[in-house]
């Protein structure tokens, strides 16, 4: 592979994740009411200190990732 190829498909493919990274940050305005309720997502307010920890968010998220990487690396 010529070295002008492989840089080119390194572009594209920076440009097509930042494409989906860019929509999903348009996006994740109308779900975050949703997701700060998730039970087990931690806040802490005391005066204008507030703290929010989202724990319960990681756990979905890493289960899901789980889930997805092990169907998809099945072979």
């Amino acid at each position: 592979m010529m070295p002008y190829q492989s840089i080119g498909r390194l572009l594209l493919i920076t440009g097509v994740v930042l494409a989906v990274v860019g929509g999903l940050l348009l996006i994740a305005p109308r779900f975050s009411p949703f997701l700060e309720k998730i039970p087990g997502n931690i806040r802490w307010q005391k005066g204008p200190v507030t703290v929010y920890f989202p724990l319960g968010l990681c756990i979905l998220i890493s289960i899901v990732l789980s889930l997805l990487f092990h169907f998809l690396g099945r072979k």
